[in-house]
């Protein structure tokens, strides 16, 4: 079992950033809020990293005050000299310590994933599935939010190249039913989260005997939640995550990446073998182009966003920028503007495209493309996408915008 170190915070500061410090210098290390989980942990150290009294402990004890460009070289010494701490937690170790857990956790028993084809159900699911093999059962609900050519590339790496058990549930036709003509963006997300809900709630049911349901829970997620700084803060919208399962619910949770960082998630995915294109995936809202798609949503204004999305993502990755973006998105708007197609005026939609910067996603600034390579997008969408009469290019930040538009 690896050795721990403890990270001790009452919330003021980002102690995130100390935990990844040390998980860096091939030490597990763990963020905690009182004393009582500090007993619990079984850590070997502490890191003080706010203000906070210090814990009551016997274990050794190091404050960090300043940045930790600083303070570095001290926590360094402190572990490895003082502590007598050793760099031996790395992704083979979680990996082979995971699958160990996962199997006393689940016996023989059956567990479910729903599996997005976004990073964090990706890894989960191999994860999983080299720990219990056909134990583990996955749902994929195509709503017909998703961009282009992605259900059919969920199918291909998870079924036909993994062998995974993956369902596929078919769901676009209920989904656009019920969002006909809605334009209000929470009541958007409100409907497509508990229309996903009850489709993969439905699916699970359908697979028989279920034990356990694996969700793709990360760190960040877990800090956020246990964090008392943020304890009765009023969320911006929705998040964007779909959660909230029925409370009858039987299964069991089950979260195998719950002590990973989102870079480590991807560093876990590199090592089981999951293709960069989709580790280096840029964030994906969990409504989809439901909330890409501002105004109403229909099948063709889908259908349009999707080429719109295609073409510029396309172009993103040619002039090698791709990995330097947080995230690329494009939008349609809900207005038309005139155009002129084939010698004559019309009235068709606008889509706006927009890139930001960001470390957190808290923060974010536009990214400033060359204007050459703006046109060249901007012609590309016009002529291939004969639906759209105009093309915007968003520079707003992240306060006061956010970087999606719903």
């Amino acid at each position: 079992m690896h050795q721990v170190v403890a990270v001790y915070t009452n919330g003021e500061k980002p102690a995130h950033e100390v935990a990844r410090f040390v998980r860096s210098l091939g030490i597990y290390s763990q963020v905690v809020f009182t004393e009582e989980a500090l007993a619990s942990l079984n850590a070997r150290a502490v890191i003080v990293c706010d203000q906070t009294g210090s814990p009551r402990s016997s274990l050794p004890q190091i404050r960090v005050d300043g940045a930790l460009a600083v303070d570095g070289q001290r926590v360094r010494d402190f572990l490895f000299d003082e502590v007598g701490l050793s760099a031996s937690w790395t992704m083979n170790t979680f990996i082979e310590e995971g699958c160990e857990r996962i199997r006393e956790q689940v016996g023989n028993k059956r567990v479910l994933l729903g599996l997005s084809g976004g990073v964090d159900s990706s890894v989960a699911a191999l994860l999983l599935h080299k720990a219990i093999g056909d134990q583990l059962v996955c749902v994929f609900v195509d709503h017909g939010l998703l961009r282009q050519g992605e259900a059919q590339m969920v199918e291909d790496l998870f079924r036909q190249h993994y062998k995974i058990n993956l369902v596929t549930v078919d769901a676009q036709a209920r989904f656009l039913d019920e969002l006909k003509d809605v334009t209000d963006p929470e009541t958007k997300r409100k409907i497509i989260g508990r229309l996903f809900v009850e489709t993969f709630y439905d699916a699970g049911r359908s697979q028989g005997d279920i034990a356990f349901l694996a969700q793709g829970t990360i760190y960040a997620d877990v800090i956020e939640s246990e964090n008392p700084a943020k304890a009765g803060e009023l969320a911006i919208k929705s998040h964007h995550n779909v959660g909230g399962l029925p409370a009858d619910l039987k299964w069991k949770l089950i979260e195998p990446l719950r002590e990973l960082f989102k870079d480590e998630v991807r560093q876990l995915g590199r090592v089981l073998g999951l293709p960069s294109e989709l580790l280096g995936r840029h964030p994906f809202p969990g409504p989809g182009l439901g909330v890409r798609c501002v105004g109403s949503v229909t099948k063709d204004r889908l259908d349009t966003l999707r080429q719109v999305d295609a073409i510029f993502i396309e172009e993103v990755r040619k002039a090698g920028l791709y990995d330097k973006v947080f995230q690329a998105i494009a939008c349609l708007l809900p207005v038309k503007s005139v155009g002129i197609r084939d010698g004559q005026r019309s009235h068709q939609e606008v889509c706006t495209i927009r890139a930001v910067e960001s470390v957190d996603a808290m923060h974010a600034t536009f990214y400033p493309f060359d204007a050459a390579l703006l046109k060249t997008i901007s012609k590309r969408i016009l002529d291939e996408v004969t639906s759209v009469s105009r093309v915007l290019y968003d520079i707003s930040d992240k306060p006061p915008a956010t970087i999606e538009w719903e």
